[in-house]
């Protein structure tokens, strides 16, 4: 089978995958913003001088830089949308009906509220925390958005101006948190207003979390290095970096070291996986891989190509690889499947399932009998994780659609 897998190899597909941007060298020479002792201890003196309203500025800035922290009342629409927004992004329930109060006799806005532009944003960035049926979250968002295009055109002060079109461009829950972090930081410095103690308790905060990421990347770094995964299989892609880089978007409290590190060996094998499935593996080789992995027979392994001869060791992998078999079956004899039949593979082969159940099991300090059951369950899937996984899939295939075009 080795000498066959040789023979063919000039005539296998290939997606002329570049070789990272990031290899291990330049990992290593990464140079870590430790933060020293009396750094530490003065961010936790800096934390005790402050009023009620840097408190919640606090919260915000504390927030995408992934501290928990108290929440406490105020009456203003800025204060009162940013309480809404951190109680229901924490998981903690809030009612719409706390904006009420900025309604007018007719069940309008208040018109007022269009003179206050740090309110409006605000207001803004609460209404995309708004459950379904929500009808005044849906009036917020079209009123804020409206006022705040309104409100830009006649601004001077660029500084706001920048903070609107960022967020208009892309609300913050829709936004990787540790880079809206870096961003808010330098956007809050340039504030007439700006609280020089807060500004300097978040450059420590920022700092603090860098080196840690830092030092975890250069952990996967050598992980990477020491399997040689990528350059056993140098047809896929070498993404450590990126996979490392959607473990930080999706699990970005610093406290989840573990998780993060869990996450992006799951990505880099899966991106591999795919890989094999996609480009490099004729239609025979992967319904023996398959098979492999569904038994999960350590003799099966032996009748593999070479180049499949990795480990994989986990049942749930079994999904992934039948749904992305199904996928190179419809490639291979050309077939177009219907919508329907698209999306109930892809909801699999998007990998989120996966993904998922693994963070489920890494985060969970108390993992339930009811939680494992529903996971043995192989006729349907849990709407809390179908839904995330189809927004994956189609999302990932509206930005690759022009490269796989190539291989069709």
């Amino acid at each position: 089978m080795a000498d066959q897998d040789s023979q063919q190899t000039s005539k296998r597909r290939s997606a002329n995958y570049q070789p990272t941007a990031w290899n291990s060298d330049f990992i290593k020479s990464l140079k870590n913003h430790n933060v020293d002792e009396k750094q530490m201890q003065r961010a936790e003196k800096l934390k005790g001088e402050e009023d009620i309203t840097t408190a919640l500025d606090r919260i915000l800035m504390s927030t995408i830089n992934g501290t928990n922290l108290r929440v406490d009342q105020q009456i203003s629409v800025h204060a009162t949308a940013l309480c809404f927004r951190l109680c229901r992004q924490h998981g903690y329930e809030a009612s719409q009906d706390v904006f009420q109060r900025f309604k007018d006799k007719s069940g309008n806005f208040m018109e007022s509220l269009c003179k206050d532009t740090k309110g409006l944003l605000s207001l803004y960035e609460a209404s995309y925390l708004s459950f379904e049926g929500e009808n005044l979250m849906e009036e917020a968002k079209v009123f804020t958005n409206k006022h705040l295009k309104g409100i830009k055109g006649k601004m001077v002060d660029k500084d706001l101006v920048e903070q609107i079109d960022h967020a208009l461009e892309m609300p913050m829950h829709h936004r990787v948190l540790r880079l809206e972090a870096r961003w808010y930081v330098e956007a809050y410095g340039k504030r007439k207003d700006v609280n020089h103690l807060l500004l300097e308790m978040a450059k420590l905060d920022l700092n603090m979390v860098q080196s840690l990421l830092q030092g975890e990347l250069k952990d996967m770094s050598r992980w990477w290095e020491d399997i040689g995964l990528g350059k056993k299989l140098s047809f896929t892609r070498d993404r450590l970096v990126e996979c490392f880089f959607w473990s930080v978007g999706m699990v970005f409290n610093p406290k989840f070291s573990d998780c993060r590190k869990s996450l992006t060996k799951l990505g880099a094998i899966i991106t591999t996986i795919d890989d094999v499935y996609d480009i490099y593996g004729y239609l025979d080789e992967l319904q023996l891989f398959t098979a492999a992995v569904d038994r999960w027979d350590i003799k099966a392994v032996e009748t593999l190509p070479d180049y499949m001869k990795f480990s994989i060791s986990v049942p749930q992998w079994v999904d992934l690889c039948k749904a992305f078999l199904l996928e190179a079956k419809w490639c291979f004899e050309k077939e177009t499947p219907t919508f329907k039949a698209y999306l109930e593979n892809a909801v699999v082969s998007a990998s989120m399932m996966l993904i998922s159940v693994h963070g489920y099991f890494l985060l969970t300090e108390t993992i339930t009998k009811e939680a494992l059951e529903w996971l043995e369950k192989k006729e349907s899937y849990h709407p809390l994780m179908e839904c995330p996984s189809l927004i994956f899939r189609l999302s990932n295939d509206l930005a690759t659609a022009k490269v796989c075009q190539l291989f069709t």
